[in-house]
């Protein structure tokens, strides 16, 4: 059952109790719905594209109709198709035509989130263009499909995987609006990861988890890595060094703890640049090294830690 939709100011105020933070970008994408805009959304991921448009379309009382971007997604995958056995029954009627997501969401008016748009296939690009710009769909043998009010496509991309993608068209900027949306602060980022940890840090400590933080965080600019983790990387950390230390009775600075979870949780995350002759691994007990590795004076019996090391 769809909720009761809401107005401007109530959307912020609701969305705002659903993100840390992002303040900003809850206006912004506030204000193309209210305008009935297109959205292309940038940023790496972990960011809180997917998490801010499910809140968005729950408190809007629209639909959502999710999409992952690939090369497999072709235009029939993203219209829909008619059923074959029912078509050799009763013809090529509309009853017999299974809707996908774009045309699913046309009729109910509802909010279309396309992942990783840049790696669909141009000819299912082109699909999207047309509907953007015409706000209808011609399907053969079916006829058009007109957007009802309150249909909204937003698309998201990361910038910096450059891995089986290609370039978006001047076409599709043309008919979106773009916003951008990098990490967040040091701040904001310990209070996602203490939302999403739950009763592990009362065990693991905030002293500690400030240290996971700033450790995802480095990943990010090392000079060896083409990039770096988000912040899953430091809420799975979190979680593994909880569990890790109590499976194995040791504190969670012990590095038979602390080590084994961060390579569990970051090694997977990073790209290495080429060139460089290390591999994940080895970047990343460097910085279990500097930032979680137990220091002179650490007490690794207490739930609380001390500052990180310069």
């Amino acid at each position: 059952m769809k909720s009761v939709a809401v107005n401007d100011e109530g959307l912020v105020a609701g969305l705002r109790s659903e993100m840390v933070g992002r303040t900003r970008e809850i206006e912004a994408i506030v204000a193309m719905r209210a305008t009935g805009r297109h959205v292309l959304i940038e940023g790496p991921p972990g960011t809180g594209k997917s998490t801010l448009l499910r809140a968005l379309a729950e408190l809007d009382g629209r639909g959502f109709e999710f999409v992952e971007g690939n090369a497999e997604l072709t235009p029939a995958r993203l219209i829909g198709s008619f059923d074959p056995a029912a078509v050799l029954e009763s013809g090529y009627s509309p009853d017999v035509f299974i809707d996908g997501p774009l045309a699913a969401a046309m009729r109910d008016g509802s909010l279309l989130y396309i992942e990783e748009i840049n790696r669909i296939p141009e000819e299912t690009i082109n699909v999207l263009i047309t509907v953007m710009s015409e706000g209808e769909l011609h399907v053969p043998r079916l006829g058009a499909i007109e957007a009802a009010e309150g249909f909204q496509m937003v698309a998201a991309m990361n910038p910096f995987d450059a891995v089986g993608t290609a370039r978006i068209s001047s076409a599709v900027y043309d008919r979106c609006c773009r916003l951008e949306m990098g990490y967040q602060s040091t701040e904001e980022e310990t209070l996602i990861v203490g939302r999403s940890a739950g009763s592990q840090i009362a065990t693991v400590g905030t002293g500690v988890v400030g240290r996971v933080v700033e450790l995802v965080r480095a990943t990010r600019t090392h000079a060896d890595l083409r990039s770096g983790s988000s912040v899953r990387g430091a809420i799975d950390l979190t979680l593994l060094m909880a569990e890790l230390a109590r499976l194995r009775r040791l504190p969670h600075l012990d590095p038979g703890v602390s080590r084994d979870a961060t390579q569990l949780a970051l090694s997977g995350r990073v790209r290495v640049r080429e060139g460089c002759g290390r591999s994940a691994a080895e970047v990343i007990e460097e910085l279990w090294r500097r930032w979680l590795a137990p220091a002179e004076g650490d007490d690794q019996d207490s739930p609380e830690a001390s500052d990180p090391k310069a």
